[in-house]
């Protein structure tokens, strides 16, 4: 029985799609439910997996094409499973090494032949945990660490494989993804289009630092949950926007739209570009709850699992860029939110406190804003109301 493969159905703010990667092809053997393209969007890459035990009779858009939603990108024969083995002979006959070849590749998600390709190593070494033994990018990065004195040696014959001469000057050039693509794009639009302003302030880590330190292992037992900064900042940061409803708001045309509620994105890096996935009404949620859905989220975009639903709205976005060693930065606006919270890297630096000089770990603190909607004395209030409540987190559970 044949079967047509449609792309997923996009949502309304996404037009269209590129077919990313097939990791299965005509003739060759698929499982139910096994992962046989990636379909990149602007927002996020979608799977298309198998949806019955068969093989793939036609690719009908081959990589790099654009599809609409529900289109049929290719046709699936149901049941002919068997069949495959049969037209092994033939192909191995003719291209033996290049059947070869593919069979590897269709046991590498993306990510993981990405981290292969950089450290040079050989995925038929690799044990593969995944569905029906794929391999992970937590396989290969178990396989550099259990492994260190295998990293030289297959570093060592990489370097003949580029053929480049010593001193030669190269250049390699590959096509913007669509993703990054929409990310410049927006990154472009939020400078031109809003009149956004940066305002800095500094806080004392210390008594967060002490906090933690002295219930980190008690809130790990008990919640089963690690206990960051960021739980804090996001706490913080929903009572500032409880006073400052204006920090709070979007603009949508000639309006000025004020949201009742508090759902704040936590920028992610992943490797296919910068992504936003929004915790929801974080005034009714705990540090624990906002810890575990961040943990969430960073393994879900790092595996790419992100979906739509995870990255829409949000009225308020926070972006880490102390985690890579960033000490101060001017973070750009995430449309349509009028502001964003930018941390940083925690540094030791002598203060004076009641006139005497002491070494305490410091932060900068970056919030943009858009001066069309919020005002310079709301946006340093706003700041300054994060601060005190960080240097204070008695506060934020006392509500004062």
């Amino acid at each position: 029985m044949s079967i047509d493969i449609k792309a997923p159905t996009f949502p309304e703010s996404v037009a269209d799609g590129t077919v990313a990667t097939w990791h299965k092809q005509p003739g060759e053997a698929c499982s139910a439910d096994e992962l046989i393209v990636d379909i990149e969007t602007d927002k996020v890459v979608l799977e298309v997996v198998a949806p019955v035990d068969g093989v793939i009779k036609e690719i009908v858009k081959g990589e790099g094409d654009t599809v609409l939603s529900e289109e049929v990108i290719a046709l699936f024969e149901a049941g002919a499973a068997a069949s495959a083995p049969a037209a092994a002979p033939a192909a191995e006959a003719a291209a033996a090494p290049a059947a070869e070849v593919t069979t590897d590749a269709d046991k590498v998600g993306p990510a993981a032949r990405k981290l292969i390709e950089e450290n040079g190593l050989d995925a038929a070494q690799i044990p593969g945990t995944g569905k029906n033994g794929g391999i992970t990018k937590e396989d290969v990065q178990n396989f550099l660490k259990n492994k260190p004195a295998a990293a030289p040696a297959a570093a060592a014959p990489a370097a003949p494989v580029l053929n480049v001469p010593v001193g030669e000057r190269t250049e390699k050039r590959v096509p913007m993804t669509r993703l990054r693509a929409t990310i410049a794009k927006r990154l472009v639009e939020a400078q031109q289009n809003a009149a956004m302003l940066t305002t800095y302030n500094e806080v004392n880590m210390k008594p967060v630092m002490e906090l933690r330190k002295q219930y980190k292992d008690l809130f790990e037992k008990t919640h089963g949950a690690r206990l960051g900064f960021m739980s804090f900042f996001v706490k913080a940061a929903t009572e500032a926007l409880k006073r400052f409803p204006a920090v709070n708001a979007s603009i949508d045309g000639n309006d000025m739209v004020y949201h009742g509620y508090q759902d704040i994105g936590v920028a992610v890096s992943t490797d296919r570009g910068l992504m936003v996935p929004v915790l929801r009404d974080t005034d009714s949620m705990g540090l624990a709850e906002v810890e575990a859905t961040i943990a969430d989220f960073g393994k879900r975009g790092r595996e790419g699992k992100l979906g739509m639903d995870d990255m829409q709205g949000g009225t308020f976005t926070i972006t880490n860029g102390g985690v890579f060693g960033s000490l101060m930065s001017t973070p750009i606006l995430n449309p349509p939110q009028t502001a964003i919270l930018g941390m940083h890297k925690i540094q030791e630096r002598p203060m004076a406190v009641n006139g005497q000089v002491e070494i305490l770990p410091m932060m900068y603190l970056a919030l943009s804003y858009d001066h069309r909607m919020i005002d310079g004395k709301e946006a340093v209030q706003f700041l300054v109301t994060i601060k005190d409540l960080l240097e204070d987190p008695a506060r934020m559970l006392l509500d004062i």
